[in-house]
């Protein structure tokens, strides 16, 4: 007869997952998958080397389930700002400063997605997010060439082409540790805008509030935000 979990057990074992994920995830953030080993993960989590196999057979494995995590929320985020109700221009420039700024916001962790020397199972996630990334921009790009908005393109590639191109953009900075020109962000979406085509509506799409890097950072402690506006005199 198999041995039954009772829900005592399974709480306590779901409650040492968690804290593996949890400090998994803050190693990675803090100093790059490199030192993620297993041992480090569990001494953060507090627990036995061997109760981390027990859940995770391999540190790969284990990162990867972090990167799907860390990849679902930054989806999340990038998804949200193409969604506002805006010029198309001004929703990719949303896209394209969001990611950035949420990177150079974390730039370990945005480092060892983007970039950091992995093992496959972990690649195959690092792909999840790239073409997760390019399909929300290329739905928008799509949604602009029906409209007669954009020149006629094939839109998974041009997205894929930002995509890469301000991932590649954003290496430097990130393994420098989010030290970047205060105008690289800028720099970013005016690059994704002329690559588009088309005309914005809104002149000054690239700094339209909802696309500005203040915007895309706002869940980051060192997050601008917009100055309040002056009382009418």
């Amino acid at each position: 007869m198999a041995y039954r979990k009772t829900p005592a057990v399974q709480a306590r074992l779901d409650a040492q997952r968690e804290a593996v994920l949890t400090a998994a995830t803050e190693l990675l953030a803090e100093h790059g998958y490199a030192a993620c080993s297993v041992a480090a993960v569990a001494e953060r989590a507090g627990i036995a080397t061997g109760s981390v196999y027990r859940s995770f057979p391999s540190k790969a494995e284990l990162v990867a389930e972090v990167f799907g995590i860390v990849v679902g929320r930054e989806v999340a985020a990038v998804r949200e700002a193409a969604a506002f109700a805006g010029d198309l221009h001004a929703q990719v420039a949303s896209v394209i400063g969001t990611f950035a700024g949420r990177a150079l916001g974390h730039p370990r962790l945005a480092y060892a997605l983007l970039a950091e020397p992995v093992d496959p199972e972990v690649e195959a996630e690092r792909l999840v997010f790239r073409r997760a990334f390019r399909d929300v921009i290329a739905a928008r790009i799509a949604e602009g060439v029906t409209a007669g908005r954009l020149p006629a393109q094939d839109a998974e590639l041009t997205a894929a082409l930002l995509v890469g191109g301000v991932g590649e953009a954003l290496v430097g900075p990130l393994a420098d540790g989010g030290r970047a020109p205060d105008d690289l962000i800028p720099a970013l979406i005016s690059f994704a805008l002329r690559a588009l085509g088309g005309t914005p509506t809104h002149p000054n799409a690239a700094t339209h509030p909802n696309a500005a890097a203040h915007r895309s950072a706002a869940d980051h402690p060192d997050a601008r935000t917009e100055p309040e506006p002056e009382p009418e005199p």
